[in-house]
């Protein structure tokens, strides 16, 4: 049997080369050119703040200094660590999105709940752009906390690489950004991808870009179905559910933010003291905003008393959402009733991730008549603030929503995606009357609503809490050191 090539000597990639040329390119810029306060400014030194370790182990493998064994302290392992098991996790640590709180999900639950763990974790960020805005909101624990993992020192040969992103993110990128695995597939231990799609398939390019991992991990039931049923091989799929911060999502620990001061009227003439209805969404079509607005506008009047709050922010458009809202209800002839509109508040302000769980505590329902989802994650946040929640059942929200502990929207039909890189695909079209009712019911009956809400949060903790999900992965991850060994 031929023996396996010794990775730790294999070549960095021309890609690496070119993006790691083009850091230090820009690192030169800021201390050499000396760029003021700027934008521009803040994300350079953020990136130079994740990079500059990465880019001088990038160099002495480059440069060959790197035989398999430490040459200098910064290469020694983590002398609180006995072993030399790695995991590389790349993913947009340093944008806001769906996939840079999953990341943060997983690596937080792994460092904070592992007893004695088999192996150390470091991380790169990867896959989307950096923002300051998002970098700044996070906790001064976790930015603590995210130095000191990026700090860690692996050897390749040593190190199982998980790319948690888009598979256009995936070596070779279709996009700029740091390839993952960072110089291809045959240089480390074994290559994990973790990823989802919101359609009812995964298109060609992806199914052979999953099909080149050693494994791919999805959140899923829905997920697993869809990726085999596409042409990713099965031995490959696992599926690995997302946690959810039940500690800091907590609904005991804090006091509502306020929402009038944070929000900007859009329709009726202010509220006080009425029922909130609260929203978290990109302004895109695939988060059924339409459907929202034509159900509550439908429904409700301003004898109502009773608010909706859509915190939203621009996906490939731009921000003025309420003049987005007033056109659409002129085009939809939404006719005002007598006693005037229901409120709708837009919050287009970045909430920091901090300020997230007062957000939630400020409403008493949530809402998301999506068209598909990959995991859900402002629902389950929601459900861990004890929020009872409407929402599409069907895609993601599948894994963990029912009519005992929420409110399932009924799926009118499939429709096909008519623009966009899923263009051809089929997504759900939730029934508008259905969601009519249901955000009635959840207003009528309070008490009904407070049960579901408290379920919802019961089953977050037993299910997807951070120690219950670490224990998943680190089992998962375990054993395919184990089987690496052995081999």
């Amino acid at each position: 049997m031929d023996q396996p090539p010794d990775r730790s000597k294999r070549p960095w990639k021309f890609s690496t080369i070119v993006y790691s040329s083009s850091i230090l390119f820009l690192l030169l810029s800021i201390f050499l050119l000396g760029f003021t306060n700027t934008d521009l400014y803040k994300v350079q030194s953020l990136r130079f703040t994740f990079t500059v370790n990465r880019f001088y182990s990038y160099l002495q493998f480059l440069l060959g200094f790197h035989d398999g064994t430490p040459k200098s302290k910064s290469e020694t392992l983590n002398p609180a660590s006995s072993t030399p098991h790695c995991v590389l996790w790349m993913a947009p640590f340093l944008s806001s999105g769906g996939y840079s709180s999953e990341a943060w999900s997983y690596v937080l639950s792994l460092r904070n709940h592992l007893t004695n763990p088999r192996f150390r974790i470091t991380i790169e960020h990867h896959g989307d752009l950096e923002s300051v805005e998002f970098w700044n909101g996070l906790a001064k624990e976790t930015k603590e906390v995210a130095i000191e993992m990026y700090r860690e020192q692996c050897r390749p040969n040593e190190t199982i690489v998980v790319c948690h992103s888009e598979p256009g993110a995936w070596y070779p990128p279709l996009f700029e950004t740091l390839p993952c695995p960072p110089t291809g597939y045959e240089d480390f231990l074994s290559v994990i991808g973790r990823t989802m799609f919101e359609t009812d398939r995964v298109n060609p390019e992806h199914v052979k870009r999953c099909n080149q991992m050693d494994h791919v991990w999805v959140p899923t039931d829905f997920h697993v179905s869809s990726f085999v049923q596409s042409g990713v091989d099965s031995s490959k799929v696992v599926k690995i559910v997302q946690p959810v911060d039940v500690g800091f999502f907590d609904p005991s620990k804090y006091k509502p933010l306020d929402l009038m001061a944070v929000g900007d009227l859009v329709l009726g003439s202010g509220m006080k003291n009425g029922f909130v209805f609260l929203s978290v969404f990109k302004w895109e079509q695939r988060k059924g905003w339409d459907v929202l607005l034509k159900a509550y506008l439908s429904e409700f009047s301003g004898e109502d008393n009773v608010a909706l709050f859509l915190l939203t922010n621009a996906y490939h458009s731009d921000s003025d959402f309420g003049n987005k809202i007033l056109d659409f209800v002129e085009e939809m002839n939404i006719e005002e009733p007598r006693n005037g509109y229901p409120f709708v508040y837009v919050i287009d302000k970045h909430i920091a991730q901090v300020d997230l769980p007062r957000l939630y505590k400020a409403a008493d329902a949530f809402v998301l008549p999506t068209r598909g989802e990959g995991w859900g994650r402002p629902i389950v946040e929601a459900m861990a603030m004890s929020l009872p929640v409407i929402t599409t059942n069907w895609s993601g929200p599948t894994e963990y929503l029912t009519e005992r502990n929420g409110y399932p929207l009924v799926v009118e039909e499939m429709s096909e995606v008519k623009e966009g890189p899923f263009e051809g695909h089929q997504w759900a079209e939730p029934s508008v009357d259905k969601l009519r009712v249901l955000m009635r019911r959840v207003m009528s009956n309070p008490d009904e609503a407070k049960v579901k809400g408290k379920r919802g949060r019961d089953d977050m903790v037993k299910n997807f809490a951070p120690e219950v999900v670490a224990k998943v992965v680190a089992d998962q991850i375990a054993r395919i050191f184990d089987e690496k060994i052995r081999t």
